[in-house]
């Protein structure tokens, strides 16, 4: 049944006033009147420990599209999808020796600085609106829109009043700022991991009832002997989930560029560990990695324990789309659903707070890049540090008002709300991964070769998306690089996987940022490097112990689940 009873909104309650009011507190101990106001409330700056770090990092990347999408592709094409999740845990670790370092010996707090003191001001500036317009038109309104499809689907609220209640509640949150966004992240977090494993306890506990049986082990055990294929983590060519997955990619290909790219090219992650000093920023990103190797166990194994419940005759409407078609992203909503009075308002809580805290996270992160990046440097150079929360905060209430307007238009809950996010996303991340790890580690790349990344890397992933449906690439299906695809109109045609797809144009972008850097280098192009030590890359033995633990675990992993 989706709605909500009584003790239900009692428990969802008690986690409202438990964030506003902690929020509140945070709040009302920050010094709004000191010097570095603005970097207080874009970065809080050397306030947030290595544990609020850590939790934050997760609290911002876990939302709608993992709980709602990712189960969904749990449903669908099973543990595999869980390579987003188990790969990030490694790639934190990578962010955090070589990538955080660089950031905080140059005093880098936002990611157009970094391209305008690496390269030139025409492509950060370039680069700021970019993300603005991904942010907006992309992240901020696939989190919101799928968020309040969930809502709706566990309560039967109204999917309009779902949005503008997640949208005001990350108002209210995010205004505080990053400080009270770094600390209430802790107790959504705290939510988001007790509620989900409750709903995944409970799920697996359905499936072994299906054998007679009771208790997780035993679920477990079930769904392995039952849904087999859905315990692999790399397909085979001739599996119909190959596209979204293709293969040894995951491991060795684009699987990297969209983590490498998210985890340490992207404002909206970064930001939480550029206030902090080295040793607590590193010790927060690999608590965040550990985290990372939970999270298949709150969002991926629900969406398999759904697929082996329908296949044995049960969800049969309840997993239908409005359309009569079977919808794996009404996986999650439908598991919440099963579950008893008060269970249930802590797991809604726990999707509640997952949504909210990206929410905040990211609308904060649009506030700092318009206002340090277009509003302090284009529109008002002269604009003093309250001046500028101001309009921070201001930022963030238009951001969200934007969202809410254009998201019901998108058709994000028809395209698959989490590979909508990575396809649209890695139209410029290849470019932007380019720019960034040639302008980290060779000091002659140039600015317009960065201009080519920017923009060409752009056209490229255009090129690749639609190029095969117009031209016979039979070449690459044979070399494991095409695939044929069923469109829309029903007819097939050949695609190049976006994972792949993203690894070709991020190879081609080096390449020409190398040709068109020495090119610069001969006419004696003057190119700015940043302040780069070796020493700088060297970690604790506490830190290389936790990298050693978390390597071995994804090693298992994979050994056992291949």
């Amino acid at each position: 049944m989706n709605s909500l009873q009584i003790y239900d909104y009692i428990v969802f309650l008690f986690y409202f006033f438990v964030v506003a009011g902690y929020g509140y507190y945070v709040y009302r101990l920050k010094t709004n009147n000191s010097a570095s106001a603005s970097h207080n409330f874009f970065l809080a700056e050397g306030s947030l420990t290595w544990w609020a770090i850590g939790t934050s990092l997760i609290a911002s990347n876990i939302s709608s599209e993992q709980f709602i999408a990712m189960s969904g592709n749990g449903f669908k094409m099973g543990l595999a999808i869980a390579t987003y999740e188990w790969m990030a845990a490694l790639t934190l670790i990578i962010v955090a020796v070589f990538f955080i370092p660089v950031y905080l010996k140059n005093k880098i707090y936002t990611m157009p600085q970094f391209l305008s003191e690496r390269y030139n001001g025409n492509v950060a500036m370039i680069m700021a609106v970019f993300w603005l317009l991904l942010y907006v038109i992309v992240n901020l309104t696939s989190i919101l829109y799928l968020g309040a499809l969930a809502i709706n689907g566990i309560s039967g609220i109204e999917i309009n009043l779902c949005m503008y209640g997640l949208a005001f509640f990350s108002i209210i949150i995010a205004l505080g700022g990053m400080k009270v966004i770094g600390y209430t992240d802790v107790i959504q977090v705290v939510f988001l991991i007790f509620g989900g494993l409750v709903t995944t306890y409970l799920a697996l506990d359905k499936v072994a009832e299906l054998n007679g049986q009771s208790g997780v082990v035993e679920g477990f055990n079930y769904m392995m002997s039952q849904s087999s294929d859905h315990f692999h983590m790399i397909f085979k060519k001739e599996n119909e989930n190959y596209p979204s997955l293709p293969g040894l990619t995951v491991l060795f290909g684009g699987m990297w560029i969209v983590n490498l790219n998210y985890w340490g090219c992207n404002q909206y992650i970064t930001q939480r560990a550029l206030g902090a000093d080295l040793k607590t920023a590193r010790s927060g990103i690999l608590f965040a990695a550990f985290l990372k190797l939970l999270m298949p166990v709150i969002v991926v194994l629900p969406g398999i324990a759904a697929y082996v419940l329908y296949t044995k005759g049960g969800l049969q409407t309840e997993m239908l789309g409005p359309d009569g078609i079977i919808n794996p992203d009404r996986s999650y909503p439908v598991l919440l659903n099963l579950l008893p009075v008060g269970l249930k308002g802590l797991s809604f809580a726990a999707l509640t707070a997952a949504v909210v805290a990206s929410l905040a996270g990211k609308v904060n992160s649009i506030s700092t890049i318009f206002t340090l990046d277009i509003f302090k440097k284009k529109i008002q150079p002269e604009a003093s540090e309250l001046k500028m929360v101001k309009v921070g905060k201001i930022t963030v209430v238009v951001a969200m008002l934007l969202a809410v307007i254009i998201a019901p238009f998108l058709g994000i809950d028809k395209k698959g709300g989490f590979e909508f996010i990575q396809e649209y996303t890695g139209f410029v991340s290849p470019g932007i991964f380019a720019m960034f790890i040639l302008g980290f580690f060779w000091k002659k790349t140039s600015s317009n070769a960065a201009m080519f990344a920017t923009i060409g890397g752009f056209i490229l992933s255009v090129i690749f998306k639609f190029l095969p449906r117009f031209v016979n690439l039979e070449f690459l299906s044979s070399s494991g690089f095409s695939t044929l695809v069923e469109q829309k109109d029903k007819t097939m045609a050949y695609e190049i996987p976006f994972l792949d797809r993203m690894g070709f144009v991020f190879l081609i972008c080096v390449v020409f940022m190398v040709i068109i850097s020495l090119i610069d280098h001969k006419k004696g192009v003057v190119v700015k490097g940043l302040e780069i030590d070796t020493k700088m890359f060297k970690v604790s033995n506490g830190f290389a112990a936790g990298a050693m633990i978390v390597c071995g675990v994804l090693v298992a992993l994979y050994s056992i689940f291949w």
